[in-house]
């Protein structure tokens, strides 16, 4: 479903992979039956491959994760959160275009 550099976030890795990072991280909160989530995924796919080495990018499928979807209290999806220092910095909802999400990460990874 994924692209090769979208990471798989979850209840059990989320605080390890995306609060602990040393990288900001781009997490869409989605889920397999939402249509403008998978409208999305190649947009966020395509991110994930520009920002290799400078951002991390990866996805919460809410079906299997609500515990993590809960704690950011995600009502609708697809919700695409930016955390950065362990903090949510940026968030966007809706499906956006790809242009958005690297623009989003971008304010958040130039030093």
């Amino acid at each position: 479903m994924a692209g090769p550099n979208t990471l798989e976030f979850t209840d059990a890795n989320f605080d390890q992979e995306v609060i602990q990072s040393e990288q900001p991280v781009l997490v869409d909160f989605w889920a397999s039956w939402c249509g403008p989530c998978r409208m999305i995924a190649p947009a966020v796919d395509s991110v994930a491959d520009a920002f290799v080495g400078k951002a991390k990018v990866g996805k919460v499928d809410v079906d299997s994760n609500q515990q993590t979807a809960a704690r950011y209290q995600v009502r609708g999806i697809p919700t695409l959160l930016v955390f950065k220092g362990g903090r949510v910095v940026d968030q966007v909802v809706g499906a956006v275009p790809k242009e958005k999400l690297a623009e989003l990460l971008t304010q958040h990874t130039a030093a």
